[in-house]
């Protein structure tokens, strides 16, 4: 169940923020090594400084930014990890640790120098970053062991991803027949068309979850699916409620509430150092693994998206279907192919991996979206997961049957991430 309230925002850089939340973190969450790690708050900080960097400054788009943020997040679990004495399987590395080394250095150490791989343009913040975090723990010998583990945790996070097939000028291939997707407006581009190609961080290979295929364009399912959308998704449908409408922008906001999730989640429950980089790694890796089979079944199926297929409804051979010249939808269309829902992709794997980590559904929280002036509620993560699917067809962007099928994707991805990797040692 949800509701959404409009009122003020704090400020439009924390468009995002979770409001509230009522969850506990299973005893079986904590570890003796816990027990030892500092507080969480450097890791969130950086977690904050990469959202900064990610899109605040570079402006990265959705998929590209969900690799960035994996990278992070994994780089700082491996170092944190590892100076909490690897009580966990690492992502990449477990860097040698001594007894004693600072774990806000080496999360700062960590996050920086991926962050600084990926963002040379942005060095002088990041550095300036860097030194105010450092600044903070004492001179001597624990401040340098945790440099040398986050530096090394970075290092060779920075090796395997070095060559991992990111590509932003890779272009989606467009066709012209009916059914075939091509450009959209407002900027006629294509984004993303590298991630079919991106080297997973845990699974095997996006081969291994075939995707069934859209609707035939002559089936009565293709005619529901059209329809659907192109009465409640319209800019000025007069079906869709303003509950619909609010979550159908609130979903939309570039600044993903699921990054603020779990930050709020970390503070409110007070997770240490070790369980917050291991909770944020499990979500981002989680949730770009599930992007890579998504966007290869994009690659192959290549659907034309509903501001292109309800115009042209008169060439889809079914009669159970009718153009309206100058439909426009509610939301921006995002400049890949539609089937399956990569948000749908994304957002169930991130609940799911949420669930995996607290073991449990029935995690209560809210988040506030500057575009849509609203705070939303949810009482467990799956009535988040269900909602997203329905608010994607009321902004106008996907199909149900898209949804539907990026939903089970992404839970099939997460179940094999988080049944091998962030898994205690034995």
């Amino acid at each position: 169940m949800n509701r959404s309230t409009a009122g003020p925002l704090r400020s439009l850089r924390t468009t995002a923020v979770v409001t509230a939340l009522a969850v506990t973190v299973p005893l079986a969450a904590a570890t003796t090594a816990e027990a030892r790690t500092e507080p969480s708050d450097a890791v969130i900080a950086w977690n904050v400084h990469a959202q900064t960097a990610i899109y605040e400054n570079a402006r990265q788009p959705p998929t590209t930014a969900a690799r960035s943020f994996a990278v992070v997040q994994g780089a700082v679990y491996d170092a944190v990890n590892a100076i909490a004495g690897s009580p966990y399987e690492p992502l990449v590395t477990a860097p040698r640790s001594r007894r004693g080394d600072s774990t806000p250095a080496a999360v700062a150490a960590a996050a920086h120098d991926v962050l600084l791989w990926m963002f040379p343009a942005q060095e002088e913040s990041l550095d300036a970053q860097y030194d105010e975090a450092l600044a903070a723990v004492p001179d001597g010998r624990a401040e340098r062991g945790g440099v040398a583990v986050g530096e090394a945790a970075a290092a060779a996070m920075i090796d395997s991803r070095r060559d991992d097939g990111f590509d932003p000028a890779a272009p989606w291939p467009v066709g012209a027949e009916p059914g075939d997707w091509r450009p959209t407006p407002p900027g006629y581009i294509g984004v993303g068309a590298w991630t079919p190609f991106l080297k997973p961080f845990v699974i095997r290979d996006a081969g291994d979850y075939p995707v069934k295929p859209p609707p035939a364009l002559t089936s009565a399912a293709w005619a529901r699916d059209l329809n659907e959308v192109k009465a409640v998704g319209s800019a000025g449908s007069t079906v869709r409620t303003q509950d619909q409408k609010e979550a159908a922008i609130w979903w939309d906001d570039p600044r993903q509430v699921e990054w603020a999730i779990g930050r709020q989640l970390a503070t409110t429950h007070g997770l240490g150092a070790l369980q917050t980089a291991r909770m944020l790694a499990m979500v981002y890796v989680t949730a770009i693994d599930a992007l890579i089979p998504c966007y290869a079944a994009k690659l192959r199926y290549s659907l034309w998206r509903p501001v292109t297929a309800i115009p042209l409804a008169g060439t889809d051979g079914n009669p159970a279907t009718g153009p309206e010249e100058g439909w426009t939808p509610l939301r921006g269309t995002a400049p890949s192919p539609e089937y399956p829902s990569g948000h749908a992709c994304f957002t169930t794997a991130t609940m799911a991996a949420l669930r995996v980590f607290f073991g449990r559904d029935d995690v209560s929280f809210g988040a506030a979206s500057a575009d849509s002036g609203t705070t939303r509620h949810f009482d467990s993560l799956a009535a988040a997961a269900r909602e997203v699917q329905g608010a994607r067809i009321w902004a106008g962007v996907h199909y149900r049957s898209a949804v539907e099928e990026g939903d089970i994707l992404g839970r099939e991805v997460a179940r094999d991430v988080l049944d091998r990797a962030f898994v205690r040692r034995r």
